[in-house]
């Protein structure tokens, strides 16, 4: 059986670490999962990733101490389960803005009957051969909320059963809600969205999860948020490499 710690360290109320990966290499994804986080988030929605890599990079992450976690295309009954088929532990589903779309996403990710997955988890077997005797309690589900529909609806879509969590993404969410966040307007309207979607998440008892990139963790995690992506591989490499060509005099 394998433990899905990041799950597990949730459900204690201690907040999880994870990196998103969206280059497209699986060796990248294992050099992060060797640094003890606890998830790498492959994501397939914005990033360089074919089903191939994707089921490398689960592999790949599976050999540190991190879950592989997916960011799924869309919304979508047979891209979700063949991401699970392939090794996914956590699925992460995009631009939920409705009961129906949570529905949706739920039924997609568990197996009969709790949900409606077909069985063919041919990509999962290192996994171990009792595979489907765990996975439906092991697998972790976040819906994204970035827009404001969904903040307006929130409660009712994290009531939604199957649902885990969420994962707030808060760049389309200021796109959605038509705000600048260099004014002080704009940034105190945003922040009182997060704080909402914070609050439905606490009171229907799920996980609430947020993008928190850029020194961002530490408050969100006094705030109480649990599922957090604290950066990813393309802002490392960028990182990296500006900090070596500052040394060289070559940036300022």
């Amino acid at each position: 059986m394998r433990v899905n710690i990041a799950k597990r360290r949730m459900l204690e109320g201690k907040a999880a670490f994870g990196v998103e990966v969206s280059l497209g290499s699986s060796l990248a994804a294992e050099m992060l999962s060797l640094l003890d986080f606890d998830f790498v988030q492959v994501d397939n929605q914005h990033g360089a990733w074919s089903q191939e890599s994707t089921m490398s990079a689960s592999r790949s992450i599976s050999l540190g101490s991190a879950v592989p976690m997916v960011r799924v295309q869309q919304n979508d009954f047979y891209a979700i389960g063949s991401l699970l088929d392939r090794g996914a532990l956590g699925i992460i589903v995009p631009m939920v803005e409705t009961i129906e779309q949570a529905r949706a996403a739920a039924f997609a990710v568990r197996y009969p009957p709790r949900g409606g997955r077909s069985s063919g988890a041919f990509g999962a077997g290192f996994h171990g051969s009792d595979y489907e005797s765990w996975i439906d309690e092991e697998v972790f589900l976040a819906v994204q909320i970035e827009t404001k529909l969904a903040v307006e609806r929130v409660e009712e879509i994290m009531a939604v059963d199957g649902i885990d969590g969420c994962w707030i993404g808060p760049t389309d969410l200021a796109k959605s809600m038509g705000i600048e966040l260099n004014t002080q307007e704009g940034k105190e309207a945003h922040e009182a969205a997060i704080l909402k979607v914070l609050a439905g998440c606490q009171k229907t008892n799920k996980i609430p999860g947020i993008w928190a990139g850029g020194g961002n963790a530490q408050r969100r995690i006094e705030q109480g948020f649990l599922f957090l992506v604290v950066g990813g591989d393309q802002e490392f490499v960028a990182n990296g490499a500006r900090q070596i060509l500052q040394k060289l005099g070559r940036l300022r």
